[in-house]
């Protein structure tokens, strides 16, 4: 199985790494780069790891000779979510590459977002009119928060994450 997801791997990151811009500007380089850390999340999607913490640990151990620097949980997320616009793009790439773009199929995923643990948390946040309790079959959870609806119409919107009601158990 490794040397599959090495393979994988290794041909995704080559191919974000054509896809994006080359980095510019001055300053100190990030000791990951951009495309290396998408890989990275492409990773954690594969080996199934809802936890970044945990992700990160088993990446350590099973990636390190792929990635010669792993971060740490905060700077792994923070670098993950300001990258959501270049995520996009190469969800984008991604599906003008596969064989059905052409065809008039549209694909819908979803995932689900969790909001907050705690009942506390609940009642205070901002989200309490959109967030709802509900059931991931996929990830096999219960969780307080939204589905992000992922659709990909050939040509139009494709990668764009619209917030979805959540399914109810």
């Amino acid at each position: 199985m490794h040397a599959d997801l090495d393979d994988l791997l290794t041909a995704l990151y080559v191919l974000v790494d054509d896809l994006l811009p080359a980095r510019t500007g001055a300053g100190r380089r990030p000791r990951i780069s951009t495309s290396e850390l998408i890989t990275l999340a492409v990773a954690q999607i594969l080996l199934q790891c809802h936890s970044e913490r945990r992700f990160l640990r088993l990446a350590g151990r099973l990636l390190s000779h792929l990635f010669p620097y792993i971060p740490r949980q905060p700077g792994y997320n923070k670098r993950l979510r300001s990258l959501a616009p270049a995520i996009c793009l190469v969800i984008e790439q991604l599906a003008r590459r596969s064989p059905s773009f052409c065809e008039r199929i549209r694909l819908l995923d979803s995932t689900p977002v969790p909001c907050g643990q705690s009942r506390e948390t609940r009642k205070r946040s901002e989200l309490a009119g959109w967030a709802a309790y509900g059931y991931c079959a996929s990830h096999s959870r219960y969780f307080w928060g939204l589905q992000a609806l992922s659709a990909l119409r050939p040509g139009r919107d494709a990668g764009q994450l619209l917030p979805g009601p959540c399914e109810r158990a």
